[in-house]
């Protein structure tokens, strides 16, 4: 769903969709506007997906815990690309100090009594290794006499 079709939605409705509230979703994208403003232009492409709706598909991802691949059919774009502007919005936002979380010596010096609970459960890329039928036939070989 794109962020065309959202913007129609009542407040209470965008938030059920989203996850966040539509002034924090404002606040979100003028946080990435600056930051792709700020960011060198290297060449290539230009992105197939507006911000709005790349922070769509990210708050979608990290909302429904949908695969890349999923996330990416969703908005026509490939899985590695998906997985590109998913993290580059994910480094943004935490880097800002509107969504950066205290660090431990500031809540351990503080009197509030915190009670959070934070799961992280996101795909992470594994390398492993290539299999080489060449390498492990001899090794087969040695084994046997």
């Amino acid at each position: 769903m794109k962020y065309e079709q959202l913007s129609a939605l009542k407040d209470e409705a965008f938030r059920r969709l989203t996850g966040v509230k539509r002034t924090t979703f404002c606040s979100m994208i003028e946080i990435l506007k600056q930051a792709k403003k700020e960011q060198k232009y290297r060449g290539g492409r230009k992105k197939k997906l507006c911000i709005e709706d790349q922070l769509l598909m990210a708050l979608e991802y990290i909302r429904e815990y949908r695969t890349y691949f999923h996330v990416a059919t969703n908005y026509g774009i490939s899985e590695s690309n998906a997985y590109k502007c998913i993290r580059w919005i994910e480094d943004t936002l935490i880097k800002h100090p509107t969504f950066a979380l205290p660090g431990r010596k500031a809540l351990l010096k503080s009197d509030m009594e915190y009670s959070v609970v934070l799961i992280d459960a996101t795909e992470s890329p594994v390398e492993r290794p290539k299999k080489n039928s060449a390498i492990s036939t001899q090794e087969r070989k040695k084994d046997t006499r």
